[in-house]
């Protein structure tokens, strides 16, 4: 009697079971099943116009390791997306203009989640750079001011740095993954290894899984449905307007400023994280120009 009230139970559960799968539509199945897994390969990959072997197996195994990855840092990949709708309309010109390939955004994705972040050793903002190549780029890097958190500037910075780089290895992918391991550090290992291709290259681990990742997360975010990532254009972060202030002296207190261009000092540091003081010290009469948003705050 206990066994086939047992069977009864069963059934009916498999039956209700059944009736919701029936009842939801296919797109709510794939998404289902299939959200948050890396369940497609693309045909084909390229980095810049530069085809990656995919016929190699070492190639595809590690490229495929970098889909299932970051399609499976499900927090982390959403974030990049709703940030690349506010950052990547400021990069991709910038790109642009010095003729550097637009698939190097991606590269700005994978250095700082598109978050002005800091490593462990010293490298700041989106671009990751630390004090002396930012300095060395141009870029004004002291307690006051410190212009790696400046999107436009590092992105300037960063393209002249990809510039060289591909000047010196002929190709994209290894400037590249020279931004990662350094061009000399790229460049003894070409010379150790008698090869000048980055697929054919033994590298460290991190410069060698850095161009995979690049694509990996180029590829996910110009697919996101393919990967489970499916996000309304509502849900992106918007790119709030502002207004620029030009200013050639120093600033005694900036929340005293921000409050006289009709804003707080929290919005002030969100919207130019790269004034770093309470004050800015101006002795030079140097001109900054300072963003202040003018709506969404």
């Amino acid at each position: 009697m206990k066994k086939i009230q047992v069977l009864i139970i069963i059934s009916c559960i498999v039956f209700v079971s059944g009736l919701f799968m029936f009842a939801i539509s296919g797109n709510d199945k794939k998404k289902l099943f299939h959200e948050g897994t890396a369940q497609y390969f693309p045909p084909s990959v390229d980095f810049s116009g530069e085809n990656m072997p995919l016929k190699i197996s070492d190639v595809r195994e590690r490229f495929d390791r970098e889909l299932v990855v970051n399609a499976n840092l499900h927090s982390s990949t959403i974030l990049i997306i709703k940030r690349a709708n506010r950052v990547f309309p400021i990069i991709e010109p910038i790109l642009k203009q010095y003729g550097v390939p637009d698939d190097f955004k991606y590269l700005a994705v994978i250095e700082s989640a598109l978050t002005n972040a800091v490593s462990a050793s010293g490298a700041k903002g989106i671009w990751q750079f630390m004090p002396e190549t930012a300095k060395e780029k141009g870029m004004e890097v002291n307690d006051g001011v410190d212009e790696r958190y400046h999107l436009q500037k590092a992105t300037e910075a960063a393209c002249k740095y990809l510039l060289t780089a591909r000047e010196k290895f002929g190709n994209w992918t290894l400037a590249a993954a020279s931004y990662n391991g350094g061009m000399n550090g790229v460049n003894t290992k070409i010379a150790e290894q008698k090869v000048s291709d980055y697929y054919d290259l033994l590298l460290t681990d991190e410069t060698s899984r850095y161009v995979f990742r690049i694509l990996a997360l180029k590829e996910i975010m110009q697919h996101p449905n393919l990967y489970g990532f499916d996000i309304s254009k509502e849900e992106l972060y918007e790119n709030i307007p502002t207004k620029i202030i030009e200013v050639d002296s120093s600033i005694t207190d900036l929340a005293s400023f921000a409050k006289s261009q009709g804003i707080n000092y929290k919005i002030l540091k969100i919207h130019n994280p790269w004034l770093r003081d309470k004050k800015l010290v101006n002795t030079t009469k140097k001109k900054y120009f300072i963003e202040i948003p003018t709506s969404g705050y």
